[in-house]
Order: C-alpha cells, then structure tokens, then sequence
C-alpha cells in the first residue's frame, strides 16, 4: 500500500497524475513537466512535498550532538534561521542532506528526505548522547512549496507577516497564513526564490486552495515531482540516491560549502572530508552537454577513450536551454571542462562535453 499525503484527494481536483515515488503515491505533473517547468521560472508554482520527514531536537546538548553528526557548523545558526548540511558516514559517505531550523536555544527541526526517514532516525538515536530528545513529527505536519519569481506577491496576498523582509534560509515561526499556524521559511529546491510552508495536516488542503486561488492572477499553477525534478537538476541542487548517496561524499557531490571541516568539534567523516577538500577528491561531479543526438540518464556509463571515467547520476532535455544535458560523477582527470567524453547510451557511444554547472542561475 503506497503511502498519501493529506493532499491526495486533491490532486484529481487539479488534474494531477500520481506516480510510485519511493513508496508514495505522488503526482508527477498535473497539466506538463515543461509547463510547470516553464511557470516556476517565469512566474510561480505550488508544489506538495510533504512526504518529506520533519524531526523534532531538543534538550540541553542538542548543539553539541548536531556539531557530532552534521557536517556544516550549527554553532552559526541562531533562532530564525535554516542550514543546509549533510549527516555522514566515517568514511565520508553520505547519510542524508537536510535543513536545520533553530527555533530557539536547545529546540531544532530537522528536514530530512522521504526515502531515508527511517534510516535518518535510528541513525540519529544509534549516536545520540546526554540530554537530547528525538521526536519523530513526519506524519504530523504538512509541507507545501510555493516557488518562483511571483512567490512574495502570492504569500503577500495570504498573511500580514512581512514576507519581504525574510532574507534566504530565515523563517518565521507560527505565523499565520490563510487562518492557518504555518512556518514560513524562504527556502526551495528549484533555483528560483521562493518560500516553503510547514502547517498541521488538517490545514493543509485549505492552504493549498487558499494559495492556488490567490497565485492565480500571478500565473501559479499547482506542479508536480516531474518539473521539481528538471528545476533542482538544472541548477545543480543534489537528490539523494543520484547525485548522494552512501558512496558518494558531499565534496564528490559539489556541496563542499556544507563541509566545514576546521569547525571546532569532530564529525563523522571529518578525516576523509577534510582530505577531499583540501587536496581534491577522486571523483567530481560535472555537467555533461550531448554533442551527438541522446539523452544522458541516470546509471549510464560514462567512457573516454575506451575507458570508463564515470557514470550519468541525472540527465534530461533541459526544458530552459533546450539542449540534452546531464551531471555525471567522473574521475578528476576526466572532468576539466572542455573535455570530450562518451555516454553509453543503448550500447552506442554517444558524444558529450564537460561543461560549466549550474545549467541555470537565476539573476537576482
């Protein structure tokens, strides 16, 4: 039995089309991948990703136990503000990547990935020590995206609080929105601004219609896994299970600014990320354009001449430039831009180069 959000019943409602995503019954688009691609980064969208896992810390060594397992540095954040980070193996492999709120001294909310929300909670209390308390709120709260360059001027029409003035990764702690407690946070996985929406389940179908209804002279539509999919790839922001995994280190994956190596406090991983980042690791992930007629995807190798040097962790059409594009975890030595390299595409050897990333930066 796949599991729903509590937006399930609506996504018919708006044409939405669902799919298996990790054991979550989601929907993959509701009008196309390329429209909802094309709104987000011209206008706005209104995505449903509350399968997302949400965990409550608290007590009075809850910094010191982040500072142990997160390879960012907690001790910079401050009540009001979110950190990227990743949590990591001894050898360097990847846990999870995740967002950390403070909501206040001792009390923090962790957002960790759908697929790994078990994994992520026996691995947080497996290694927690002193006074920490880990609550579990997953199934508790709701999780709605509204991104885009009209995001502000939608969430402005819905609350009093002074969306404007919330500068990226800060948040706004039970604020009210639509007649609804939400925390608004400015954060997103599109590469566009945009703000996300934490609210109790029994709020969150009110919020969604309340928000579709106010986007709609903006041009928001609602969106789907599909376009989040095309948004965060061609801005080069990592999914886990592609471009992270337990194999692939944060520095491999080019989130070296979420390492912080010389931070005070021992992590795990620290001694094999901190030669990765000082010297250069193995293994880097590039971007990949089709020089001959394919599509890059996921698990395909990656040769140069004759040799494998890599392998695709995601590739598409890129609805933006209009060109077949990929990222590809490669050998350093194969990974200077410019280089010419094969895919293996349908046991043909397809021409690419390694080119520039992110595919797309929004101009602010």
């Amino acid at each position: 039995m796949l599991k729903r959000t509590p937006l399930y019943d609506v996504y018919k409602e708006y044409g939405g089309k669902t799919i298996d995503f990790g054991g979550w019954e989601l929907p993959v688009q509701f009008s196309s991948i390329k429209k909802e691609h094309e709104a987000v980064r011209t206008k706005a969208g209104l995505f449903d990703v509350s399968h997302m896992g949400e965990v409550k810390l608290t007590g009075k060594d809850s910094l010191s136990f982040l500072q142990k397992l997160m390879t960012n540095d907690v001790s910079k954040l401050e009540p009001g503000c979110a950190q990227y980070t990743a949590m990591c193996y001894p050898d360097g492999g990847t846990v999870d990547d995740l967002l950390i709120y403070q909501k206040a001294d001792s009390h923090y909310l962790l957002v960790i990935n759908a697929s790994n929300i078990e994994k992520d909670i026996n691995w947080l209390k497996e290694h927690a020590e002193g006074d920490v308390h880990i609550e579990n709120l997953s199934d508790q709260l709701s999780l709605l995206a509204v991104q885009g360059p009209e995001a502000e001027t939608v969430m402005k029409k819905l609350t009093a609080c002074d969306v404007s003035a919330l500068k990226p990764f800060t948040f706004l702690n039970d604020a009210e929105i639509g007649g609804c407690k939400a925390l608004i946070s400015r954060t997103g996985y599109t590469g566009e601004d945009g703000f996300e929406l934490y609210c109790r389940n029994e709020d969150a179908v009110s919020l969604w219609k309340q928000i579709i209804e106010a986007g709609e002279g903006q041009g928001l539509i609602p969106c789907g896994l599909g376009a989040r999919d095309t948004l965060r790839f061609e801005a080069k922001l990592p999914l886990y299970g592609q471009e992270l995994t337990k194999d692939i280190t944060p520095i491999e994956a080019g989130i070296g600014f979420a390492v912080k190596h010389k931070k005070d406090s021992d992590f795990y991983g620290k001694s094999v990320l901190s030669e990765q980042k000082e010297n250069g690791a193995d293994r880097k992930l590039v971007g990949l354009e089709m020089i001959e007629k394919g599509i890059p995807r996921h698990g395909y190798a990656v040769m140069q001449n004759g040799t494998p040097v890599g392998t695709v962790t995601t590739g598409t059409q890129s609805p933006t430039l209009k060109k077949n594009v990929g990222l590809a975890l490669m050998k350093r030595e194969a990974s200077e831009i410019g280089s010419i390299v094969e895919v293996e595409i349908r046991n043909k050897l397809v021409k690419a180069q390694v080119v520039k990333t992110p595919f797309y930066k929004r101009k602010k």
